[in-house]
């Protein structure tokens, strides 16, 4: 038997309903504070207009009608029973709160929904759409995952891409969220040009000591026409090679909790207009390059996870 490397999502999906569950994008209309002025005008210098969500369906659609056409294609494709509603793009707990409750409403009315995610800004899990979520979890019997989009803990460099948050608010959201029960899930990127791998290990230390559920890693994209792009197409920085990016990749599973799972280790990226996006090499070749080399160095997630629980008393006295 192949032995894992690390917790894979699906594998985790499965065990915990009992076959697999399916993600259903949900796209609805709003905008983000970095965006609107309240915190920036200029948004992420890697955004482009549409956010996040560029495999979703068209937000003057419904919720309920967005789920009844990705849940027909799924039926139709796989034979799919369970499914998780995505709520993918821009930040999702910025828009109105009764509006909000709407919205998330609609989806877990569905009987064959077994759990919502909300993507949202760590400057944006305030407390009354958190307590709602809460009796919704309660209510419906449902699992909510919050998706926090941190990036990388290095505050440097979310000044530098104008996150227009520090890490103080992505800890202050993460401790609000699991305090409530919900599922963490943490969004980062490995590659921005500004980290090292320092700043790797460290985002993989965090986030296990705050106990994030779930992780997602993916590559930094550049899309034409961002103030990131513009940066580099006046070469005022350089990205790292695909090859140094594996090692990255392999370094930050080996010091992740192995508690956690890794929902993505690659990402996809967006089809089209673009300056750079994973190397030009298809996400599951990079995603073969990540297996081979854990294979290679035979390690696995949580290798080197020995920083946590008082590890100097424990070195010295146990």
């Amino acid at each position: 038997m192949e032995k894992k490397r690390y917790n894979i999502y699906s594998e985790h999906l499965k065990n915990k309903y009992g076959e697999k569950v399916y993600k259903l994008p949900v796209n609805l209309p709003g905008t983000c504070p970095n965006r609107d002025g309240n915190v920036s005008v200029d948004g992420c210098t890697f955004c482009d207009e549409e956010g996040s969500g560029f495999e979703c369906l068209p937000n003057d659609l419904s919720v309920k009608k967005q789920i009844e056409i990705n849940k027909a294609f799924f039926i139709k494709r796989f034979k799919a029973k369970k499914f998780i509603v995505y709520f993918q793009a821009f930040t999702n707990t910025y828009m109105p709160l009764e509006e909000f409750k709407s919205c998330i409403i609609q989806a877990v009315k569905d009987p064959d929904v077994v759990g919502v995610s909300i993507s949202t800004r760590p400057d944006c899990a305030a407390s009354e759409y958190l307590d709602f979520l809460a009796k919704v979890k309660q209510r419906y019997n449902i699992s909510i995952d919050v998706e926090l989009g941190l990036q990388t803990v290095n505050y440097h460099s979310l000044i530098k891409i104008n996150r227009g948050h520090t890490l103080a608010e992505y800890i202050d959201a993460a401790l609000a969220i699991k305090s409530r029960g919900f599922n963490l899930v943490t969004h980062l990127i490995l590659n921005l040009p500004y980290d090292t791998m320092t700043d790797v290990i460290e985002n993989a230390k965090v986030v296990s000591a705050l106990q994030s559920d779930y992780v997602k890693l993916h590559s930094l994209y550049i899309v034409k026409g961002t103030a990131l792009s513009k940066d580099y197409q006046e070469e005022k920085f350089s990205l790292i090679s695909l090859e140094e990016y594996v090692e990255r990749v392999v370094t930050f599973v080996e010091y992740v909790s192995p508690d956690i799972v890794i929902q993505r280790i690659v990402g996809k990226g967006p089809q089209g207009n673009l300056d750079f996006c994973n190397w030009q090499t298809s996400w599951w070749k990079i995603k073969e390059m990540i297996d081979q080399k854990l294979e290679e160095e035979n390690t696995f997630q949580g290798r080197k996870c020995n920083y946590l629980d008082g590890s100097a008393v424990r070195k010295e006295f146990m």
